[in-house]
């Protein structure tokens, strides 16, 4: 099986706050939130988590996140146009980018092998957005 299906998605906003406000009216729970304007929500009856993210310097696009049981065996039917190949993320597993015929975004996650260790989630973000 090349996927196990849609695990989640990535909203990219301009508000988090507002944002988060909307999918909390519609049942969403936080489950995660950062100091910079991301979180996950979920919805108590299941289904795919909705990562917001507040981006203020790109374009806003939603992204599907589709699980993999395993990158190191992920065989589409098809040949794929990868725009980032596997590698292991800040938030505990590998992560790809790949690309629709129409060049859309769409995530792929798979747990982190044995052996391989994620970046420092707290090193990241001191990195990308400076300490607190």
């Amino acid at each position: 099986m090349a996927t196990e299906g849609i695990e989640g998605f990535v909203v990219h906003t301009r508000n988090y706050g507002a944002t988060a406000s909307f999918w909390a009216s519609l049942g969403f729970k936080n489950v995660f939130e950062t100091d910079h304007g991301s979180g996950t929500w979920e919805h108590p009856a299941g289904g795919p988590f909705v990562f917001i993210q507040e981006q203020h310097d790109t374009e806003l696009h939603w992204t599907p996140i589709l699980k993999v049981a395993d990158s190191s065996s992920f065989a589409p039917e098809r040949p794929m146009t990868f725009e980032e190949s596997f590698h292991p993320e800040h938030w505990g597993v590998m992560a790809a980018v790949i690309v629709d015929p129409d060049g859309r975004r769409v995530g792929l996650q798979a747990p982190l092998p044995e052996g391989v260790v994620a970046p420092d989630a707290d090193q990241h973000h001191g990195e990308k957005y400076g300490p607190h």
